[in-house]
């Protein structure tokens, strides 16, 4: 029996996972920051018992992100967070104290679609600026794993709302076209439209 009644097979497991260069317990000179050291940082490698093998190499990394994660921030933050003891408690920290919300880009973002006419812009310049918000919106929005029903009828509300978006910003010039392609049933895509006013502009352009 090994010292302190460690197992030997568990003994030379624990130095192997030290050694593997793959392993999150890794460490040398020429380590970098992040290199296989996330688990520090989002939890997934908590703090082992203190009887744990792995106990002295755990404490070694964790404050060795610690010191990547201090040394990134001003000296006046690094301060305020020397009273904790984890790599983990201080992300969480700084992702309290600095994480902002949401609500004032997605509402800058909702107030340019409101505004947004195509005016003396051609088509494909405003269909560009139009899709750009919208596609910047669609990242603010969860993402659902449904696969039912429900969510088709979702996806459909929402490209009809881009349709519909971008029909009410076109010049009265489209008009006639406007109003046809909403007697359409169903409504095309937002895609498919845009390629019919594209054809109405080229027509237009050439009979002048």
């Amino acid at each position: 029996m090994a010292k302190g009644g460690q197992d030997p097979s568990n003994q030379a497991a624990a130095q192997a996972s030290v050694e593997d260069s793959s392993s999150s317990f890794y460490l040398n000179n020429a380590d970098h920051p992040a290199k296989n050291k996330l688990g520090f940082v989002d939890g997934s490698f908590s703090r082992p018992p203190i009887d744990d093998l792995l106990y002295g190499s755990w404490l070694r990394c964790n404050s060795m992100v610690i010191s990547w994660i201090l040394n990134s921030v001003n000296r006046e933050i690094a301060d305020s967070l020397l009273y904790l003891s984890t790599a983990q408690e201080i992300w969480s920290d700084l992702r309290d104290r600095f994480q902002q919300s949401n609500a004032p880009r997605i509402f800058q973002i909702k107030k340019l679609l409101n505004g947004l006419q195509q005016g003396s812009m051609e088509i494909s310049t405003y269909y560009t600026r139009m899709r750009t918000l919208w596609d910047e919106l669609k990242e603010f929005q969860p993402i659902s794993v449904c696969q039912c029903g429900a969510m088709k009828d979702w996806v459909n509300y929402h490209n009809q709302e881009c349709s519909m978006q971008f029909l009410m910003g076109l010049n009265e010039s489209y008009a006639q076209n406007r109003a046809q392609i909403l007697m359409m049933d169903p409504l095309p895509t937002i895609s498919k439209i845009f390629s019919l006013i594209m054809q109405e502009e080229r027509q237009q352009f050439h009979s002048q």
